[in-house]
């Protein structure tokens, strides 16, 4: 814990990014073009900002003043996000196991604030009706070790296997766990045609079920374990952002820290 001067003067006490941690942002960051980074002090008082409204699901303009002004700072990550900055970043940071991956999806209750954004209609903000309301669903790629490599997002009412060639489609040689909900014999085709094995257990009426290791199977705890770590960031567990950019950016930010513990 260390008391620290904001952009503006006034000294808070900063105990939420852990140093390491920061050192491994801004060196990430000095690498990418086009970005005013100079000013470390500053540069971190934004990303801190960033990290406040990520972990605690606020308004931008409840963001306390010490981290600037909202708008600003709303402003300046909304850029970020366009650009895929937080996206990469979670890539930079990847050590990926992937003697086998894990593909899965989780719902999440979007906020009515985050609906009326008619640029190209709700579709292309993967919005979704359903019996929870609006929902967008997070479809998720993980290494054997139960860490984020890749997201997709749809409307929350979006079958999960729907993206499950998307999400593998760099995936070759490898074991591939997913639950019933993956069980499509095009599906494990093409799987096997990149080399990769499918422990994804068959549906309750198929005719002639599977055979899956059991015990391999139970890794597939993983990603439930991912997930639950994911949603312990408010501005994940529950979107409020009108576009896929801003709530993709909070999702990839939330992935790296993850990685970065």
């Amino acid at each position: 814990m260390t008391i620290v001067k904001s952009t503006n003067g006034t000294a808070y006490i900063n105990n939420n990014i852990p140093e390491q941690v920061w050192d491994t942002i801004y060196a990430f960051l000095l690498e990418v073009k086009g970005l005013h980074i100079k000013n470390k002090e500053r540069t971190r008082c934004f990303i801190e900002g960033i990290w406040y409204v990520l972990r605690t699901g606020c308004q931008w303009r409840l963001l306390p003043p010490y981290y600037g002004h909202w708008r600003q700072v709303h402003r300046r990550y909304k850029i970020w996000a366009d650009r895929g900055i937080w996206s990469d970043l979670m890539s930079a940071v990847s050590e990926i196991d992937d003697q086998a991956v894990m593909i899965d999806a989780t719902i999440v209750r979007a906020h009515a604030c985050a609906s009326g954004y008619e640029k190209d209609g709700n579709e292309a903000q993967v919005l979704g009706r359903s019996k929870g309301g609006f929902t967008t669903k997070i479809h998720a790629l993980v290494d054997g070790l139960g860490n984020p490599i890749k997201f997709l997002l749809t409307g929350g009412h979006r079958n999960d296997i729907t993206q499950a060639v998307e999400l593998l489609k760099d995936q070759r040689d490898t074991v591939v766990l997913a639950d019933k909900g993956y069980d499509s014999q095009p599906f494990i085709n093409t799987l096997e045609s990149k080399g990769c094995s499918a422990t994804i257990p068959s549906k309750k009426n198929a005719k002639n079920p599977r055979k899956i290791d059991k015990e391999q199977y139970k890794e597939r705890f993983l990603i439930e374990a991912f997930f639950s770590k994911i949603k312990q960031f408010r501005r994940v567990f529950s979107r409020f952002d009108k576009t896929t950019s801003a709530f993709s950016g909070f999702l990839h930010l939330a992935g790296a820290l993850i990685w970065m513990r």
